[in-house]
């Protein structure tokens, strides 16, 4: 007798590997995510950002894209925020202000930065907002793959380079997160660094890509225990009562009762 398809114990192991491997992938992703962030002292994800085709782009740039005198704060905007900040001058204390202020700051506990690469390459790292923008530019060196070439980092739109590195991220307005685009110093006409076609981060960083997503799917493939079952105990009948017989009344008859 032939079946067909697959027997239950076949599904039954097959899902048994597929969970296994899928569980060694987790850890393994987490213990490389450990080892750099004792190596950096920071929490570090990598992933790529989805990139857009020409035609995309086309259309993109078709649909009217403002340029970077749209952004420009004019002497109107001045004078309209300058009059929103005399109203609130009157509405509020200084010290009220400042209260809620430090209340604001003390309940954001991290900044969360993403700085995306000419290559369509993110890297995610975690600061505590006291710290300086230089913290970031100190990590970017040790994790980008010429090191030794003069980059910047610039915020957009519209573009606007970061020049102040003693800033800290809250003071920055980089909390509870921002994204930031990075690029080699270059001069026009100057190849001395090449065309940029080479990855950007080093090979051991490009190899922490999407790691992140194999975590999240060891989690949610993790199986569901069920409890055992509690034994069950054979419930007895009620013990039936004995009835003992009544005992029939004789009636006697009236002349026997003369």
């Amino acid at each position: 007798m032939v079946v067909s398809g697959s027997s239950p114990l076949t599904s039954k192991r097959r899902r048994v590997t597929n969970f296994c491997s899928t569980d060694m992938d987790a850890e393994t992703a987490k213990a490389k995510l450990a080892a750099v962030k004792e190596r950096f002292g920071r929490e570090i994800h990598v992933f790529e950002t989805s990139v857009l085709s020409s035609s995309s782009k086309a259309a993109l740039s078709n649909e009217g894209e403002e340029t970077d005198d749209f952004y420009e704060f004019t002497a109107e905007d001045y004078y309209r925020l300058l009059a929103t900040k005399r109203e609130d001058k009157f509405l509020k204390t200084r010290k009220l202000r400042e209260a809620e202020e430090a209340a604001r700051r003390s309940r954001i506990t991290k900044a969360v930065i993403r700085i995306r690469f000419p290559d369509n390459h993110t890297l995610e790292a975690t600061f505590h907002p006291s710290e300086t923008i230089q913290s970031l530019i100190d990590l970017l060196t040790k994790v980008i793959a010429q090191p030794e070439q003069p980059f910047y980092i610039y915020t957009t739109p519209p573009k606007k380079v970061i020049n102040d590195m003693s800033l800290d991220f809250y003071t920055a307005g980089f909390c509870p997160g921002a994204i930031v685009y990075f690029s080699y110093n270059v001069p026009k006409g100057d190849s001395t660094v090449g065309d940029h076609t080479s990855p950007y981060l080093q090979e051991d960083i490009l190899s922490l890509k999407d790691l992140h997503i194999a975590i999240d799917q060891g989690q949610q493939s993790e199986p569901v225990v069920q409890p055992d079952p509690e034994p069950t105990v054979a419930a007895h009948p009620p013990p039936v009562e004995e009835r003992k017989p009544t005992e029939k009344k004789v009636v006697k008859p009236k002349w026997l009762k003369m």
